[in-house]
C-alpha cells in the first residue's frame, strides 16, 4: 500500500514510518523539519522537505497518489500556541483543511489523524472517556479540536473515511523536550548532564504516559480498523511527576537532586484517558510497562545524546 505520513520525520511519525516500511508498505514522508529531524527518516521512504501549507504539497500528492494519509504534521507546543494562536491555527487547522481537500480530490481511502488529550481541558471525571465534554484550555487544544471537527465534516459531506486518535502523553526515543510528554526527556537529559530535576508544584500532578511503540501499533491497527471513530490511545494509568522522577532515579542507579518551582499557570492537575474503546475498536492494548519503556528511552539517550546532538532534543523554548 502507498501511504503518506505528514510529520514523518518527527518523534511519533518517524517510528510509524519505520514500522510501515517494515510491514512492506511504500511510504512517502512530508515534513518541514521544524520539529522533525532528517536523521529520523528511513532511507527507504520518499522524503519531501515541505510545510503542509506549501502549494507544492498538492503536486506531491498528485505524483505519489497515496491510498492512506497519516496526518501527524503539526505545531505541537502548547506554550507556543498560547503566544502565537494565529500561527498555531495556520498549521493545525489550515494545513489540515488543505490535506483534506487533496484527499477528497485524489480519492484517498482514509485519513488517520493524530489528535491530543489537550482537547479535553480540565477533566470532570477520570479516566476520561471519548464522550467527555471538550473544553480545551490552550490554543493548541482548540486547533486540534477544530481539525477534528473538519475531519468529521469531510466524512459527512464527502465520504472521506477517518480514524481520529487522541494520544495521551507519548514518550520514547527520538522525542525532544517539546510537547506534552517532554518532561521525561527533560528529566533524562538533566540526569545525563548531572543537573537537578525541576518539579513544578508539589509533583503530585498526574499524567497518562504511553510508550511510542505501543502508540505506533495502534496507528497500524487503524489502517484496517476504527473507521469513522474517535479513539483514545493511552496507558489508562495515572502516574505522578514525583513517581516518574523516582522511577528514572531508580533506573539510573543514582539519586537525583530535586528543585521545586512554582506550578505552571494553566497546568491541569490530573489527566488519564480511558482506553477501553481502543481495545474494542482497534483490537489494541498497551503492552509496555512504564519501567520498561523508560529504560529503553534512557538507553537511547545514553547512546545518542551529546553536545553535538543537544539541539535535536532540547527545545529552544525550554533551554
Amino acid at each position: 500500500m502507498k501511504i503518506m505520513v505528514t510529520g514523518g520525520a518527527g518523534f511519533i511519525g518517524s517510528h510509524l514510518v519505520d514500522e510501515l516500511i517494515k510491514q512492506g508498505h511504500k511510504v512517502v514522508v512530508v515534513d518541514s523539519l521544524v520539529n522533525g529531524d532528517l536523521e529520523n527518516v528511513s532511507p527507504e521512504a520518499n522524503f519531501y522537505h515541505m510545510d503542509i501549507n506549501e502549494p507544492g504539497l498538492h503536486d506531491v500528492m498528485v505524483h505519489e497518489r497515496p491510498e492512506v494519509v497519516y496526518h501527524f504534521g503539526a505545531q505541537i507546543s502548547v506554550e507556543h500556541s498560547n503566544r502565537n494562536p494565529l500561527e498555531d491555527s495556520f498549521t493545525n487547522v489550515n494545513g489540515t483543511l488543505k490535506i483534506l481537500n487533496y484527499c477528497v480530490e485524489l480519492g484517498v481511502s482514509k485519513i488517520i489523524f493524530a489528535s491530543s488529550a489537550a482537547i479535553y481541558g480540565v477533566p470532570e471525571l477520570l479516566p476520561i472517556q471519548e464522550g467527555h465534554p471538550l473544553s480545551p484550555i490552550s490554543f493548541y487544544g482548540v486547533s486540534k479540536w477544530s481539525a477534528e471537527r473538519y475531519i468529521t465534516m469531510y466524512e459527512k459531506r464527502f465520504g472521506l473515511n477517518y480514524s481520529i486518535l487522541r494520544f495521551a502523553n507519548v514518550y520514547g526515543p527520538r522525542q525532544n523536550s517539546l510537547g506534552q510528554a517532554g518532561v521525561i526527556t527533560k528529566f533524562i537529559i538533566n540526569k545525563l548532564e548531572n543537573k537537578p530535576i525541576i518539579i513544578f508544584g508539589d509533583g503530585e500532578q498526574t499524567r497518562d504516559f504511553i510508550y511510542v511503540k505501543d502508540v505506533v501499533q495502534s496507528c497500524i491497527r487503524a489502517l484496517t480498523k476504527g473507521d469513522h471513530q474517535i479513539i483514545n490511545i493511552s496507558s489508562g494509568k495515572e502516574v505522578s511527576v514525583r513517581q516518574l522522577a523516582s522511577v528514572i532515579s531508580k533506573l539510573s542507579r543514582q539519586p537525583f537532586n530535586y528543585i521545586y518551582e512554582q506550578v505552571v499557570e494553566g497546568d491541569i492537575p490530573n489527566s488519564c484517558l480511558a482506553n477501553q474503546h481502543a481495545k474494542f475498536s482497534l483490537d489494541w492494548k498497551p503492552n509496555t510497562l512504564l519501567e520498561e519503556g523508560l529504560k529503553e528511552t534512557m538507553d537511547y539517550y545514553s547512546m545518542n545524546y551529546n553536545s553535538e546532538s543537544k539541539e535535536r532534543y532540547v527545545s529552544s523554548e525550554v533551554k
